[in-house]
């Protein structure tokens, strides 16, 4: 019986209630009062809403800065390995550079040997200077090697690599020496183990013999 009663009067509450706080002001706040801690209000929704956008705010302005920190070291170290880098290749040309000129003297001894003991030729190292110009356009020392083998004169230019500009000059040079000396050269020869195609066409159109080892040459 006492249950039953219970219900009767939750349901009456239940249908009162709403009535009761739309006409009654004092029921209606009483109501609210009671229930506040079960919700928040509009302006603490407003507020919370209010912290958590600026909480997002100010972790995404932490990103940005963490990031544009980290991009900023990456650029930093991108442009150390382009700095360390430019100067390996800077290096490695002047030790290309230097290497050249010393397998070319080298190889122009074992050249020299070569056909000296072999061929029973005699080598000279040739050094003038063009006051004219006419090899590199400018006054310059000109140098080339000279091989005589039973009256031939042969004019030889033994380098690391050839390119086409090269095959010119030495052209230069043997035309030079013939002028100089008022010699005709019976044989022009390069001796090379890198000779560029283009140089090797070069060679053939003005007759000169191309070697890529000493050994390969034939007097």
């Amino acid at each position: 019986m006492e249950t039953q009663t219970s219900e009767e009067i939750k349901k009456l509450i239940m249908a009162e209630l709403p009535r009761l706080m739309e006409r009654d002001p004092a029921i209606r706040k009483y109501i609210l009062k009671m229930t506040r801690e079960q919700y928040a209000d509009k302006i603490e929704t407003e507020d919370r809403i209010e912290r958590i956008l600026d909480e997002l705010k100010r972790d995404r302005e932490d990103q940005q800065k963490r990031w544009e920190e980290n991009q900023r070291v990456i650029n930093e170290m991108l442009a150390s390995i382009m700095a360390v880098n430019s100067r390996i290749d800077s290096s490695i040309g002047a030790l290309g550079s230097r290497w050249g000129l010393r397998s070319e003297a080298a190889f122009r001894n074992g050249l020299r040997a070569i056909l000296e003991e072999s061929f029973g030729v005699k080598v000279e190292r040739y050094e003038d200077y063009d006051h004219d110009g006419l090899v590199f356009g400018r006054p310059d020392q000109v140098e080339l090697d000279v091989i005589i083998h039973n009256g031939t004169l042969i004019l030889c230019e033994i380098k690391s690599s050839v390119s086409k500009p090269d095959m010119y000059i030495f052209w230069r040079k043997k035309e030079f020496y013939e002028s100089k000396h008022d010699v005709k050269v019976a044989r022009v020869m390069v001796i090379s183990p890198m000779i560029d195609d283009r140089a090797g066409v070069v060679a053939k159109n003005l007759g000169v013999e191309t070697y890529g080892y000493a050994e390969d040459v034939t007097i």
